[in-house]
């Protein structure tokens, strides 16, 4: 995995984890996006516009015999950011580029990718903070 978001503070209770069933097969990174494919089962995000749950709060090691993860939830997180400028306070989705977020719309509200949203301004293509609220 590659560009996997770093807590910089959890907020909530220990930030709010709650945990979902993954493939034992699958290897899921500490802070990667998860997406919501089936009741409660996640994989590492790398489609835009997919339901996210939140963040990847320990890592899952393939064929280590477990099916459970846990995702962060809320929390402000060191995230990378995909398109153009977007100023302090623009509401983030993931995008398709693995493990960033982009410029929400109202669609990603609807659909479930809304992330949270930058507490920076950003130029795009950079690390910056990010607020998840999920």
């Amino acid at each position: 995995m590659a560009n996997e978001a770093v807590i910089i503070e959890l907020l909530g209770n220990g930030g709010d984890p709650i945990r979902f069933t993954c493939a034992d097969n699958t290897g899921i990174a500490k802070g990667t996006l998860l997406e919501l494919t089936d009741p409660r089962l996640v994989i590492a995000n790398t489609n835009d516009n997919a339901p996210v749950v939140g963040i990847a709060a320990h890592e899952k090691v393939a064929n280590d015999g477990s099916t459970n993860i846990s995702a962060y939830t809320n929390g402000i997180f060191d995230m990378l950011t995909a398109g153009g400028a977007k100023a302090v306070g623009t509401g983030v989705a993931n995008s398709a580029t693995e493990n960033t977020v982009g410029a929400a719309d109202a669609a990603d509200l609807l659909q479930g990718s809304f992330v949270g949203y930058l507490l920076e301004a950003d130029a795009g293509g950079v690390v910056s903070s990010v607020r998840i609220q999920k």
